[in-house]
């Protein structure tokens, strides 16, 4: 499964002067990326590829991972369920540009 997520705090001293949440995120960031799945970060989401209970369980951490920066924390979840299918993160984005070029 790929899910794309996007965490942020409110309610707290981590938002700076200029509303950012850099911080909290990349806190966010850094248990997705040591959690060793496949996963990209864009300027929105944070996509990560795996197993059901490994991707929920790294969503969890990072989620947790932001909550220490305020007194909530927002969480946007997407999820795409495909058992059977792995690589899908660069897979699904390579027959799309292929698409583009012209190809089927």
């Amino acid at each position: 499964m790929i899910v794309a997520f996007s965490v942020a705090p409110s309610g707290g001293p981590s938002e700076q002067p200029d509303g950012s949440v850099h911080d909290a995120v990349a806190a966010a960031v850094r248990v997705v990326r040591e959690s060793g799945l496949p996963n990209h970060t864009s300027s929105m989401f944070t996509e990560v590829e795996g197993e059901w209970d490994e991707v929920m369980a790294v969503v969890k951490a990072a989620t947790e991972a932001v909550g220490a920066f305020g007194t909530r924390v927002s969480l946007v979840l997407k999820a795409d369920i495909r058992p059977g299918y792995t690589g899908e993160l660069e897979g699904k984005v390579a027959r799309l540009e292929t698409a583009l070029d012209g190809g089927s």
